[in-house]
């Protein structure tokens, strides 16, 4: 049986261990479809899985990676046949069965994704999983009434793949963003998204009233904590906060009043869990209105699958910014 390499992750006792092991087809978790992966991405929820630093799979051992597309080559479902290109956001890859980072994948049929017309698999995993959350947070705030006439939209972690990716879309569909990000020699790259001001998150002073001055029509939120508390206390009436993300913290203290006062709605984003179908809509906005006009910008690494835990630090420490993808075939 043809042996093909894989990045799995495993832990013994309490430890976990990740690196290259070669594997065959029937190691792989159970699925109708075989793809040959030709592009990921790296994603701070894969870091985590890969390093230990987040309690991320529900079973070991397995392979990282959270996304991937490629093309079939074994299908025993009618809805895929050998040679169409698909790709794969979420779904439970890397948490219950095994991710991208492999040569190859077997994936439940329910959880592929037809390429979007005129997309490559490349660029598909230059949007990737970020991608995918940044989208969900737009069209779910827009099913809320959310329009670029309520005001600006504040992207927090605007510099990491979900931030980069939400200031696009939001821009090249009317909406005025302010980008919130501590790292001001990258203003303008953001700018170059098409952020229009800036919030230093080491300076701003962030109040402590149940209510702060109405400012924000919106918000994309990767921080969580204390920065999601102040965007709750100082979104406009009637405004969305799409929560993604808890990277400065996964507790919220804040009140009711802006949820009863000023009718603001705190929306969470679940990128894993939803029908195929609201799945398959969503990478149709992707595919057309809500299309990144910078993807050559934000992606600012491309990496070949043997350099995968090169880049891992980088993401720890916060050093990195923009979409790394991952060249999984060899040249």
């Amino acid at each position: 049986m043809t042996k093909f390499k894989a990045f799995r992750i495993n832990r013994f006792e309490k430890e976990i261990k990740s690196g290259f092991e070669e594997i065959t087809i029937d190691d792989l978790t159970e699925g109708e479809v075989i793809v040959q992966v030709e592009w990921t991405g790296i994603n701070y929820k894969d870091v985590l899985a890969a390093t230990g630093k987040g309690a991320i799979l529900r079973k070991f051992p397995l392979n990282g990676g959270i996304d991937l597309s490629g093309t079939v080559t074994e299908s025993s479902v009618t809805e895929f046949k050998s040679g169409d290109k698909v790709l794969v956001c979420g779904c439970g890859l890397s948490e219950t069965a095994d991710g991208g980072y492999s040569e190859f994948a077997r994936i439940k049929s329910g959880c592929l994704v037809p390429l979007p017309d005129g997309m490559t698999t490349r660029e598909a995993m230059a949007i990737g999983t970020a991608g995918f959350t940044a989208a969900m947070a737009i069209v779910r705030m827009q099913e809320n009434r959310q329009t670029p006439e309520m005001g600006p939209i504040v992207v927090t972690g605007s510099t990491g793949g979900v931030g980069c990716l939400a200031i696009d879309m939001l821009a090249s569909n009317g909406y005025e963003v302010v980008a919130f990000t501590g790292k001001s020699d990258q203003h303008s790259f953001l700018k170059e998204l098409g952020a229009s001001e800036f919030i230093d998150r080491h300076t701003i002073e962030m109040g402590e009233k149940p209510l702060e001055r109405a400012t924000w029509g919106g918000a994309i939120d990767n921080a969580g904590g204390n920065t999601l508390a102040w965007l709750t206390r100082t979104t406009k009436p009637w405004g969305n906060i799409a929560s993604i993300g808890l990277v400065d913290d996964f507790r919220l203290t804040t009140t009711v009043m802006p949820f009863i006062l000023r009718g603001v709605s705190l929306l969470g984003i679940n990128s894993i869990e939803m029908s195929n179908d609201y799945r398959s809509m969503i990478w149709s906005r992707i595919g057309q209105d809500l299309r990144p006009r910078h993807l050559d910008k934000i992606v600012t690494r491309t990496i070949q699958f043997d350099q995968l835990t090169d880049t891992f630090q980088d993401y720890l420490s916060g050093n990195n910014t923009g979409r790394t993808i991952v060249k999984i075939q060899p040249d």
